[in-house]
This record gives structure tokens, sequence and C-alpha cells, in this order.
């Protein structure tokens, strides 16, 4: 949410009469201060939610949003309307692990794919909803309607139950059992027996002391309890995060969200306006952003039908893949097209003449980027013990990656012009198919416990298909 009202903001900010005015340099801050502010909210966001839970830390991680879009609203100078976008970065930071703690640890297998796409579905609504609000109405007003959603997600999450899993290892069974319930649809007890019986015992294993399962030890004789404070955090971080089950899938979701972040569109977001105007686009800046919101929900839409008969596998390669086409297609036009003089922080240099060909392959952009599953894959792939937390360090490393992204936008232009910044997102982006191919698991209609035995024992790679499976006879020969 805080890329996107940037991304309305920016172009009345930039160089304004009357009001708030940014610079360049100020300008390019402005739309990537909230990536910076974004990773320490990820990394709070893990211990947040193992310590209250699921449904709290749900709840609590509100109240940034609340004060950040007040603090918006009310902003008078440049330092305040700087603090109030850190704010909306911090929020947004710090909702991950609770939000996709609880979709992951609620869903049966063979919905958890849809429901966790679900959740980007709607997180592409409110983009679109912002980018309507910046064509209707100006940024201050944009963000006194915005400070009602945060009051409405707080209402909503009072009316769900807190997950089952993370009740079960904090030993409240009674009310394990009437959330399970609540969550297969109002059901009895005996009709959710078998698999509240599968919870009890995975959720046993995870009550045992991990540094007495670690080193063979009697856990009934187990004293760790009483061992310092400090020595036991650091023997059970150690045991927790220091274990293939968490280290591998933790590499992987990095490295995945940094060649989707690096794939083109994103790092361009906070610009998008001055984007299109620098390659020529023949519709007006903010409703190109509109319709980037529109897109982006059908995508997620199409993502949702696509991972139930394609599986996440095939989507996110091909999807990937797909991004860094389009970006060579940008790449190639601004190249023969655009001349050296066009910067996309400076409107006096944008071109006179305009082109639907850049346009389509930007609209195409979109579209596969939305395809990218990393979100979903953050749900599920993580063991419960290390969950939360390596979720919050995973999406911090997107948020860092964005950052970055963003903030380099402005010398990849200065240095290599629009041509070169979208030959190197297309470079990321191929490098990430090449990535995807080898170490992505199908994880689609598997249980929590199947995904997490991908991870145990030597490191394998998942390529099933005839092209692979040809050479890997070859070579068996």
């Amino acid at each position: 949410m805080a890329i996107s009202f940037a991304t309305i903001a920016l172009p009345d900010l930039l160089h304004a009469k009357e009001g708030l005015s940014l610079d360049d340099t100020q300008a390019s801050w402005f739309g990537s201060i909230s990536f910076l502010a974004e990773p320490l909210g990820a990394l709070i966001s893990g211990p947040l939610v193992d310590y209250v839970g699921r449904k709290k830390g749900t709840f609590l991680v509100n109240i940034p949003h609340l004060i950040a879009w007040t603090l918006m609203y009310f902003a008078w100078d440049l330092p305040s309307l700087f603090v109030a976008n850190g704010l909306l970065g911090f929020g947004s930071g710090v909702m991950e692990a609770p939000i996709n703690s609880y979709v992951g640890e609620i869903s049966e297998p063979a919905v958890r794919g849809a429901l966790c796409t679900l959740t980007l579905l709607f997180i592409s609504l409110g983009i679109f909803v912002m980018y309507l609000l910046g064509t209707l109405v100006t940024w201050r007003y944009a963000a006194l309607i915005s400070l009602s959603l945060p009051f409405a997600s707080m209402l909503l999450v009072l009316l769900v139950p807190e997950t089952p899993v993370w009740l079960l290892v904090n030993g409240k069974e009674k009310e394990a059992l009437k959330s399970l319930c609540y969550l297969r649809g109002w059901t009895k007890p005996e009709n959710v027996r078998e698999e509240f019986d599968q919870l009890a015992d995975y959720s046993q294993n995870l009550r045992n002391c991990v540094i007495c399962t670690n080193n063979d030890q009697d856990i009934k004789t187990c004293d760790h309890a009483s061992m310092n404070w400090f020595k036991r955090t650091l023997l059970k971080f150690r045991y927790v995060f220091f274990c293939k089950e968490t280290l591998r899938p933790l590499q992987f979701t990095m490295l995945y969200f940094l060649f989707y972040v690096m794939s083109g569109l994103t790092p361009i977001k906070p610009n998008m306006v001055n984007i299109c105007g620098a390659f020529g686009m023949p519709q007006n800046g903010k409703q190109i952003v509109m319709m980037v919101g529109i897109i982006t929900c059908l995508s997620s839409a199409f993502a949702i039908i696509a991972i139930k008969i394609l599986g996440k596998r095939k989507l996110a390669i091909s999807a990937l893949f797909m991004s860094s086409v389009c970006c060579v297609g940008l790449s190639i036009y601004a190249k023969i097209h655009l001349g050296k003089e066009v910067f996309s922080y400076d409107v006096t240099t944008f071109p006179k003449e305009t082109s639907y060909t850049p346009l389509v392959l930007f609209y195409l952009l979109t579209w596969f980027t939305a395809c990218g599953i990393p979100w979903v894959l953050l749900g599920e792939i993580f063991p419960f013990r290390s969950r939360a937390s390596a979720q919050g360090i995973a999406a911090a490393s997107y948020y860092l990656f964005t950052f970055l992204g963003s903030k380099t936008l402005i010398d990849l232009e200065t240095y290599a012009r629009l041509w070169g910044a979208f030959a190197t997102y297309a470079a990321f982006g191929f490098l990430g198919t090449i990535y995807l191919y080898f170490f992505l698991p199908e994880t689609e209609g598997k249980s929590l416990a199947e995904i997490e035995s991908f991870y145990n024992g030597k490191l394998r790679i998942f390529p099933d298909d005839p092209f692979f499976n040809y050479f890997k006879r070859q070579k068996k020969k």
C-alpha cells in the first residue's frame, strides 16, 4: 500500500508549484523509503506472531497504518511526509508473518494455494483502489479515505478464530478443536476428529524440547527450562534456524524474491507515471497506473485458476520467463526509438511521439508479474517452529531488494538509459527462470508435513519433464 500511495502522490509532489514539493533526489527517496522501513517491520513480525498468536498478531499489526495514514493526511512539511511513508512501509512489513502464517495454517492442502493466492487478489484490489483514488482525489484525501481500512481490518479479525496448530502447540486442545470445527464450516467435532488427531500428533512433536530432540536426550528428563534464559534462547535459535528444514527454503525464497523483484515491474513502481511518459505511451500516466491495478487484479484471479490446473511450479516458471521477455521487448524499443536525452525524472525530455507498442509490452509485463507466486510459497514452505520468523526474514529480504531496485533505477537510467535498465531486469528474470526450474518443488495439494520433507536429507532438484529426463537417462547410460 505504501508503494502504491507513493505512485499516486509523486506526480503531484514532484516540482509542485504550491504546498509540499520534492526535487528529483527527494522524489527518489520518497518513493523508496517505505522499502527501507518494511524489512524492519517484517523482522519484528515473526517474534511478535509467535508470542501473541496468529490472530492477535493480525489485529495488532494494523496500528502502524492507523498512525501513518493520520500523519500522512496532516503532513505539514517534508520530514512529516517521509515519516508517514516510512510508517506505511513498516506497517506493511509487520503484516507479513501473521497473515501468511494464518492462511497457511488454517487451510487444507487442496485449497491452500487458492486461499494464499486470494490474499494476493485482495492486495491487488487494494492497490487498484489506491490507484483509482489517485485519479479522483488529491493524495491527502486518498490518505484520509485509506484511514478507514485498518479499522475495518481490525473488526474483521475479531470474527475469526486462532489457528488450531498454534493453539495445540500452546496446550489449548479444547480451543483448538473448536477452532477447527469453525474453520471447516461450523461442523461437529466428530466430523473433524481425524484431521484433529493428525494435527495433535504433529503438534506433540513441536511441544517437545528442541534442544533435547537435537541432542538425542530423553525428553522426560529435560531440565532445559531451568537453564539460563539467554543461553537457552541461543540454543533454541541454533536448532530451529540453523537446520536444513529452515535454511534451504529460506535461501530459496530469498533468491526467488530477488529474481522476482528485479524482473522489471517492481523497481519502477514509485516512478511508474514518469516511466510511462518517458516511453511515449499514448495514455495519461495516471490512467495507465489505474489500468495496472485492474490488470493486477485480473491476473491474480487468473492465478487462482491456473494453480489448480497447472500447479504452482509451472505457473511460477512460465510467469518469470514471460516477464523477462517483456523486459527484452521494452529494452529493444527504448534502444531504437528513444533519444539519449530521455530521462524519466525529467518530464521536459519526454518524446512528443507516442506509440502503443511499449504500452502493450508494459501491460503484459504487469500481467505476468502478477502471476508470480513467491508470497504463496511463503505461507507453506517453512516448518512450524521457524515459520513466522523465517517468513519475516524472507519478507524483509523482499523489501530490501525492492528498496535497492527502486533506489538504483535512477542510477541505471543515468548510466545505461532506459534500454539498459530494462535489459538488466530481463537478465535477472532469465537467471531466475533457470533457478526456479531446478529448485522449485511442486507444493500444490501437498500437506505442510510433506512440503517440509522436501528439504530433509540430501539437496534435491525438482525438474520432471521429458527434456530433463532425457538427459538424466543419458547420464545413467
